[in-house]
């Protein structure tokens, strides 16, 4: 088998030597442009699972690197003055031309060819010559350049700037520095990779490196492998506290925006691409080489070892494929789930701004949980002590009245004159099961479970403010008496049973309505809009609701006004977003003032509309901002169901970091909506900070009772989550009840060693 592989990086050298390994006949051949000991950039970092794997594949490459590695387990993070350490982490790291120099030295033991300072042939030209082609030509890659109609590359360049450099003393923890200037916030990812060198990378936004004056003096031309070096010299100025005497190193250092790299497919016949080539991971969580040398690893794999004797000479053009297949098929899911991690925690560095008014307690969980990788559990796993010291800030600043702490989700929540037992809000769900807008038993019963099963709050589904206002005939009403008397027999029995309070959120379906698109309402028609939110909101008070929430998201009527995407008035209602914003302000006024003050006033909203030209984030915290000045206590964030649109691959819980924006840049509380389904991913939201009420939607749908299973679960029997009377013989588990609950984890001897998301 005749191999050509086009870069000769990590990945590409990995991947000829392991699979030169496995076959010894293959005749493979490295192409790299530049010189053997030319390198840019300095250490890299490997998670144990990565070198568990090494390990197991090539114990010559393995123990190579032990001998080398840098290995430490504390993560500091400084912020204002103060340094939190959380232990237990286990990072190994090397330099980078180390890291070449024995995978070079492995290749040659085992027979690859490489050819360095010399560009690779033509790709066409190498596919016809050899039995496979892999591309680990890089994040530019020229090969998926020339097939881009078939690999059809995604390229993401984000907005902050970057530069790689390294200073001459080895630091004792990864640190995160945050250094706050005049021109706006700085971000340092630095770590050890030998006994006298760490890494140090110098992030910040945009504006910042604008403001900075640093755009003039990287805009002069620079040969190859000249460094920028009066942004060297600022950088060096600015972290002279931090570097205590060290210097800073360069290597062709200068600021960078760095690219997210996806594919539709890395195949293409026989060619296929590893590595940067591939995909990209951000630089915050240090897993562009291992992800690399894992396609190495995957890609030999797939391939697989030499053939008994009785095998053909060579490999088919189907057999190729099928490895390819293999390949892709095994390392997709991977790369994916990595590359959601890297764009949580990149867009969190993105936006750190928003982020750095928090408490150094705070804001050093926020950092280390950022990419939800790393959860409370996690951390306590790891270092009890850092955990300890965590619930104690927390709870200094929530105390709640039971003799126990609470953990975060039982640590109760004022709003007005009510407060709420928990954090745990269920979220609202339609139903459609209403006759003539009066809710029955269907209601009663989906709303009755969630407060049985121990939610603090619990949130009715869409409710029409007016016949004409119903997205369908089944949705219920509150325009009516018969629908008030209706739903006081619900929140009466929500009260009487449970410690839960409920709500009810108040809608009209404006453009989603039968009259859709079509209708445009003048202002008379305005007015009497607003009288029936209006209306509705007093007879919410009659039927007993606790809690009002204002529907202002997912294209309804409100929503259709704030969204630059549908709302395309050109009167005083429309054009930017103080007249956008004019119509739905009229209708909280009206509602704040029809429903009693002691009661708390929600209004749920689209922080983005995920599609060009929408609603923004900047956007979502201005209107979040005047909702507030307009007496809104809460503001419910969701995301997107205004126009058609793809739903973002970053993951779940995506609508969780606008809560954290909305709420540092306004200060008004939220409300996490979606994709918080385990009680650690809850715990974890609430102690950094990112929200202060849970909305469960489908977490409640498969569990109604999942609050008080939180509560045995997390060990907490204090008055965050009471056991209903009609269930208190449940309180307990039954003597046969031996399944370990699915957030459980094993127990461990001593720190565990996994990778941090770094």
């Amino acid at each position: 088998m005749r191999i050509a592989v086009i870069g000769g990086g990590p990945g590409g050298l990995y991947f000829a030597a392991s699979a030169k390994r496995l076959d010894p006949r293959r005749e493979i051949t490295v192409w790299e442009r530049n010189a053997a000991d030319d390198t840019f950039g300095f250490g890299v970092v490997f998670s144990d699972e990565t070198l568990d794997g090494i390990a197991a594949a090539d114990p010559v490459v393995a123990a190579a690197l032990e001998e080398r590695f840098a290995r430490w387990t504390d993560i500091d993070v400084h912020h204002r003055g103060v340094v939190r350490t959380s232990g237990g982490h286990g990072f190994a790291a090397i330099g980078r031309e180390r890291l070449l120099g024995l995978l070079q030295r492995r290749c040659r033991d085992l027979g690859v060819e490489l050819r360095f300072s010399t560009p690779a042939p033509d790709a066409d030209e190498l596919a016809r010559a050899h039995d496979l082609v892999v591309a680990a030509d890089g994040v530019r890659s020229a090969t998926r350049a020339k097939y881009a109609d078939v690999f059809r590359p995604s390229l993401d360049e984000r907005a902050c700037r970057y530069m790689w450099l390294a200073a001459d003393r080895a630091l004792e923890a990864f640190a995160f520095v945050v250094v706050e200037t005049r021109f706006g916030p700085v971000q340092v990812h630095a770590y050890p990779f030998s006994a006298d060198r760490s890494t140090v990378i110098v992030e910040l936004p945009e504006s910042t490196w604008r403001a900075a004056g640093l755009a003039g003096t990287a805009a002069r031309d620079l040969p190859p492998g000249r460094s920028d070096e009066a942004g060297v010299a600022w950088c060096a100025e600015l972290l002279g506290d931090f570097l205590d005497g060290a210097s800073l190193l360069t290597n062709n250092s200068r600021w960078l925006r760095f690219t997210t790299v996806r594919n539709a497919t890395w195949r293409h016949g026989n060619v296929v691409l590893l590595g940067d080539a591939a995909h990209t991971a951000h630089f915050s969580i240090g897993s562009g080489t291992k992800l690399a040398m894992e396609d190495a690893l995957a890609l030999a794999a797939a391939l697989g070892p030499a053939p008994g004797a009785d095998a053909p000479d060579g490999p088919g053009a189907s057999d190729v494929a099928a490895a390819l297949d293999r390949y892709e098929a095994e390392r997709r899911p991977v790369v994916e789930s990595t590359q959601r991690a890297a764009q949580a925690s990149l867009e969190w560095f993105e936006d750190i701004e928003h982020s750095v008014g928090k408490e150094p307690e705070q804001f050093a969980f926020a950092l280390l949980t950022r990419s939800r990788r790393v959860t409370y559990d996690n951390l306590r796993l790891r270092d009890p002590g850092y955990a300890d010291a965590l619930d104690r800030w927390y709870r200094a600043r929530h105390p709640d009245r039971s003799e126990a702490p609470a953990p975060p989700l039982f640590q109760p929540f004022p709003l007005r004159d009510l407060v709420l037992r928990n954090r745990v809000v269920a979220a609202p769900i339609a139903l459609d099961r209403a006759e003539d807008g009066v809710p029955g038993v269907a209601e009663l019963l989906h709303l009755g479970g969630k407060a049985l099963g121990g939610a603090g709050l619990v949130l009715t589904g869409r409710t029409a403010v007016s016949p004409e206002g119903r997205l369908t005939a089944a949705c219920p009403g509150l325009y009516t008496d018969e629908q008030v008397a209706a739903w006081r027999r619900i929140t009466d029995a929500v009260h009487e049973h449970s410690a839960a309070a409920i709500g009810v959120q108040l809608d009209h379906s404006g453009r989603k309505g039968p009259r859709g698109d079509r209708h445009e309402p003048g202002e008379a028609e305005l007015r009497a809009l607003a009288e029936d939110f209006a209306a509705a909101a007093a007879r919410a008070d009659a039927a007993g609701f606790d809690v009002l929430e204002v529907q202002a998201g997912h294209g309804f009527l409100l929503s259709g006004f704030l969204s630059p995407l549908t709302n395309r008035r050109t009167d005083r209602y429309g054009g930017d977003l103080a007249g956008r914003l004019r119509f739905p302000l009229a209708v909280i006024t009206a509602v704040r003032a029809a429903w009693p003050a002691r009661k708390p006033l929600l209004a749920r909203i689209s922080a983005v509309d995920w599609a060009p030209g929408g609603t923004t984030p900047d956007d979502a915290v201005r209107i979040a901002g005047a909702f507030a000045e307009h007496g809104v206590d809460v503001v419910d964030v969701s995301s997107g169901e205004v126009v058609a649109h793809e739903r973002p691959a970053f993951g779940r819980g995506y609508q969780t970091p606008f809560a954290d924006r909305i709420r540092a840049a306004t200060g008004v509380p939220t409300i996490a909506v979606g994709g918080i389904s385990t009680y650690d991913d809850a715990n974890s939201t609430l102690l950094a900070g990112r929200a202060d009420l849970i909305g469960l939607g489908r977490a409640h749908l498969h569990d109604p009772a999942w609050t008080l299973h939180a509560a045995a679960a997390l060990g907490h029997t204090g008055p965050g989550a009471p056991w209903p009377a009609i269930h208190a013989a449940g309180s307990a588990p039954p003597p046969a009840a031996t399944r370990p609950h699915p957030t459980a984890r094993p127990a461990a001897a001593g720190p565990v060693h996994r990778s941090t998301g770094r």
